[in-house]
């Protein structure tokens, strides 16, 4: 069944009066209309229905077929496109996403292992990598003196070529000199660390905090201004407990999702 067929079918429900208003016209009464749209959209994301890159109907049509207006189908599409299930493309329509690739949110996982285990081919590009002098934030973070220096370092990760992920890091350059040497566009961040100065990372701590792209986060990631992101921030310490690298990392929330493999119940 095609999506404008099953959410036609959907709204002939009985009892409907034939003249009412959009309010009226809701499947599950006291849920508004967009909302039913987008649980149904996602319904048939999720169930394999529609397809990744499949195009949506043009709103003007898709309002028409479903008798509502376009204000309340954009609202549809706005909630859909902030839960990461479709991406909107300037000139060209609404497109359904791709499956997204799941971050196992309890572990440190470097992320060129992470997408080499799923069978993706992960890449970097470096937009930055230079020395600068650590501001208080940084200095605290890394237990160093104000304006030590470190590395800052910006790189936009790819899998498959396509830019998802946008990372950036200080690491304290007496810890790591000459760091910039290394070409870190082909190779693990973790593993120079540990192979070149024998510095392994034994633990990090992490927190997740939703947010939306900025004009120039959105260019990086080739994504609209505004799009969904999950920002990670990291702090990442050697087995003596002290401070070797903060990051803070973007994910594109149309491609990534983050779990847990347990959550123990507290009493």
């Amino acid at each position: 069944m095609s999506l404008v067929d099953h959410l036609r079918n959907a709204r002939r429900a009985p009892g409907r009066a034939a003249n009412s208003g959009v309010a009226a016209r809701r499947l599950v009464a006291g849920v508004p209309l967009y909302l039913q749209i987008a649980e149904s959209l996602t319904s048939q994301i999720e169930s394999g229905e529609l397809k990744p890159g499949q195009r949506l109907p043009p709103e003007r049509a898709l309002s028409e077929t479903l008798g509502v207006t376009r204000m309340t189908l954009r609202q549809a599409l706005s909630r859909l496109e902030t839960a990461g299930h479709v991406s909107r493309r300037q000139g060209s329509g609404t497109f359904v996403s791709g499956p997204k690739i799941a971050r196992e949110a309890g572990r440190l996982v470097p992320f060129t292992r992470a997408m080499t285990r799923r069978g993706y081919k992960p890449g970097a590009k470096v937009v930055v990598l230079e020395k600068q002098p650590a501001g208080i934030i940084i200095a605290r973070h890394l237990r160093i003196p104000v304006s030590s220096a470190v590395y800052l370092v910006r790189r936009v990760r790819l899998i498959n070529r396509e830019p998802v992920m946008l990372e950036t890091f200080w690491m304290p350059v007496k810890r790591f000199p000459r760091f910039d040497r290394y070409d870190i566009t082909r190779h693990s961040v973790y593993e120079i660390m540990e192979k070149e100065y024998g510095v392994r990372v034994s633990r990090a701590r992490q927190s997740l905090a939703p947010t939306i792209a900025s004009e120039y986060e959105a260019e990086l990631l080739h994504i609209a201004t505004g799009a969904p992101l999950m920002l990670e921030e990291r702090l990442s310490f050697d087995a003596r407990g002290r401070p070797i690298e903060y990051g803070k990392d973007l994910y594109r929330g149309d491609r990534f999702r983050f779990v847990t493999d347990r959550a123990p119940v507290e009493w």
